[in-house]
């Protein structure tokens, strides 16, 4: 019986000693919405959980007809893709990603570092493209995100997302508000509605004065919660030359 422990006991440090050495595949491949460890991470690098890179061939085809639609006039060369972690509520690490445009990409990778080592709580961060490019179910699922090649509603007008120089945070706790003058109310997403009312208490909520906040205002963006016509209590945007 002897020597059955001592195989016993071999393979179970053969195993440990091949699971450090090893990565997990969705951290090599860079799978957002993975949850990873603390040991992970390290095993991984931190440096190379915050990055910015060029758009690949693969990342290129994934974004075609969705968040870069035919009509797209901003070049992929102006784009780049971030590998960011983040936290969530409670507390777990997750594998996250975006694509921004390249004047702001190393705003985005300090002002998200900085949020993680802080455990600032982001539910979501995958690319829209998952969502088809929709923004209302992005939104829904509280994604976080930033470009996607479209027009402000009832314009002609690119808006910054158009450009990648707009991040919309925790969505569904922050949503868009406006009251028009015919007295109708515009809730974006819609089942964001009850969180309109900033007095209230519940998770993800952007506030003038938090981290996220300060953090964003610091690299030279604009809060859509501080306009005054209408509220986007998600946004935060960056004008480029």
């Amino acid at each position: 019986m002897r020597w059955k422990s001592m195989i016993i006991t071999l393979l179970l440090c053969l195993s440990v000693v091949t699971f450090a050495g090893e990565q997990p595949t969705y951290m090599q491949e860079w799978k957002a919405g993975s949850i990873v460890s603390l040991n992970e991470v390290e095993a991984y690098g931190i440096d190379n959980c915050f990055v910015a890179e060029e758009i690949s061939d693969a990342l290129f085809e994934r974004m075609q007809g969705k968040s870069y639609k035919k009509n797209c006039t901003i070049p992929r060369s102006q784009l780049r893709y971030l590998r960011l972690l983040h936290k969530n509520n409670k507390g777990e690490i997750l594998l996250g990603e975006m694509v921004c445009n390249v004047a702001i990409a190393n705003d985005l990778v300090d002002i998200f570092r900085k949020l993680y080592e802080a455990s600032y709580p982001i539910e979501r961060m995958v690319l829209i493209d998952d969502y088809n490019a929709d923004d209302e179910t992005s939104m829904r699922a509280n994604n976080t995100s930033c470009f996607n090649f479209r027009t402000i509603a009832g314009s002609k007008k690119l808006s910054h997302h158009a450009r990648g120089t707009a991040v919309d945070i925790n969505t569904l706790y922050n949503p868009y508000y406006k009251k028009r003058a015919n007295g109708t109310v515009v809730v974006q997403p819609a089942t964001g509605r009850r969180y309109v009312n900033r007095k209230g208490n519940f998770p993800y909520k952007i506030v003038r004065g938090d981290l996220c906040y300060r953090l964003f205002i610091q690299h030279g963006f604009t809060w859509g919660g501080a306009w005054r016509d209408r509220k986007d209590y998600q946004h935060f945007e960056k004008s480029i030359n």
